[in-house]
């Protein structure tokens, strides 16, 4: 899909043939095996892999996931996807992905510290401040971006905060890292909004997942004057048309485990929830929930990604020609790798920003990548998506080409 979509933008742009192809595959990708002592004493070996796809614009930059199912390809494909998100982000990174095979859930915290030291001792010698920033991701943390810190550290015998992003604050993290990729969809929406002509004081919200995303999205819309009418968790939706207090149906789901019983609400499917009429739509939970089957009962003038992949590409095509304008995850959820970005900064010089300074800084780097992406959507006659694609690789191959690699 990753590699689809790249070809699909170069035909577009009629890219050279031979810069695609240089593009279709990471710099490099290491696969480790990590030794680790479970607590029953007994020595358990984990795989894990690190894969950096280019470094053109800068260092490379990405999330480690622990996940039973990860892959070789998964993490390949996410490091190009990660390029062209730093890239459409205006930020001086190239795409990194790591993950390590395992279940989390089934081990005890110091067997995951045990694993998490492994595995960054495996990579450190392909990572560092200047060559590759990890961050958190799937099943990963501040917790475990505190070890890799610390361990990275020790091998070097200095601190080194710039090694990860995510950490703590007490430790070098940035504030306003928590709620940055809720902030950044509802700066994008903000600014999709007045090109659509959606008055923000009147605009009805409809929210797809109320994990930390979906939450600070709907939380931050309602600081630009929306109304939330509807949200959902795994277990299915609530709808309101009179309004949802975020705050009490965040409290109740973190009591009582899911959102089914909330008072004072009509319970509906998350299949309904996608198709209630609202003026702004934000998937926030799984890929693949817009598909070509429901597409055309989607109501809402504006899409916001907040999830990675929840509009299908037939799903897009649909859409556009419905008139409904999606803001594509690339740009939309890029909130979290440019405070991330911040973070990185503040690492190096030692300095360290107020939350006031750090949402400032995001909202005028999303304007200016907002602003790239729909002048790239004018001129190219296309949808959202393909604009940030277009947007993103013209900027790699701007890069390779001066720097005489093609």
């Amino acid at each position: 899909m990753a590699v689809a979509q790249l070809e699909k933008s170069a035909e577009i742009m009629k890219l050279d043939p031979n810069i695609l192809e240089c593009l279709k595959y990471p710099k490099r990708v290491l696969s480790v095996f990590i030794p680790v002592r479970m607590d029953n004493g007994k020595i358990k070996v984990f795989r894990g892999f690190r894969s950096q796809h280019s470094d053109a614009l800068g260092p490379f930059k990405g999330g480690i996931r622990y996940h039973p199912n990860v892959t070789m390809d998964e993490v390949m494909a996410l490091s190009i996807w990660m390029t062209w998100k730093c890239s459409v982000a205006n930020l001086p990174y190239g795409g990194g992905k790591g993950g390590v095979i395992c279940n989390p859930k089934e081990m005890s915290l110091g067997e995951i510290e045990r694993l998490s030291r492994g595995y960054f001792a495996a990579i450190s010698g392909i990572v560092g401040p200047e060559r590759d920033i990890p961050a958190g991701d799937v099943n990963t943390s501040s917790r475990e971006m505190a070890w890799f810190m610390d361990e990275y550290s020790r091998l070097r015998g200095y601190n080194v905060p710039g090694t990860v992003t995510g950490k703590p604050v007490a430790i070098g993290g940035s504030e306003g890292r928590t709620e940055a990729t809720g902030l950044g969809v509802s700066i994008i929406g903000r600014e999709a909004a007045k090109k659509l002509g959606i008055e923000l004081r009147r605009a009805q919200v409809v929210v797809q997942g109320i994990g930390n995303v979906g939450y600070y999205s709907a939380k931050m819309m309602e600081e630009l004057g929306c109304k939330t009418i509807g949200v959902s968790d795994s277990q299915g939706g609530i709808y309101n048309p009179e309004g949802i207090n975020l705050d009490h149906a965040g409290s109740y789901k973190e009591k009582n485990g899911s959102l089914k019983g909330f008072p004072g609400v009509k319970e509906i499917t998350n299949a309904e929830l996608l198709e209630l009429k609202c003026d702004i739509l934000v998937p926030a939970a799984l890929e693949n929930q817009i598909t070509v089957k429901n597409a055309e009962r989607i109501k809402a003038k504006l899409v916001l990604e907040g999830a990675n992949g929840p509009t299908t590409p037939a799903a897009d095509e649909v859409l556009h020609q419905m008139g409904v304008m999606v803001a594509p995850d690339i740009l939309c959820n890029a909130g979290g790798v440019s405070v991330s970005y911040f973070e990185w900064v503040q690492n190096l010089q030692n300095y360290y920003w107020t939350k006031a300074e750090v949402y400032e800084k995001l909202d005028r780097l999303l304007v200016t990548a907002f602003n790239n992406v729909y002048d790239s959507y004018l001129k190219y006659k296309v949808d959202m998506r393909m604009a940030a694609y277009i947007r993103a690789v013209n900027r790699v191959v701007e890069a390779m080409k001066f720097r005489g690699w093609v």
